[in-house]
């Protein structure tokens, strides 16, 4: 994993540019939903609320995708 260091405009806490990196990164399919969830720092249950008030669909996936993401 490759280690990235920014300077947050003080309004932006380092806990939110974490979520908002991963969910762009999720809805661009650049990382899994687990992927997403362990860069935010969250459970997968947890991201998945997030994104669905955010209103930001969860269930975007082919079948074998939702296969894979269900049993890992």
């Amino acid at each position: 994993m490759t280690v990235l260091t920014l300077e947050l405009p003080p309004r932006v806490s380092s806990e939110e540019a974490r979520l908002l990196l991963a969910i762009q990164l999720w809805e661009d399919r650049r990382l899994t939903l687990g992927q997403a969830a362990e860069l935010a720092g969250y459970s997968k249950p947890a991201l998945m609320e997030i994104l669905g008030r955010r209103g930001i669909p969860v269930a975007n996936y082919s079948p074998d995708e939702l296969e894979k993401e269900l049993t890992t």
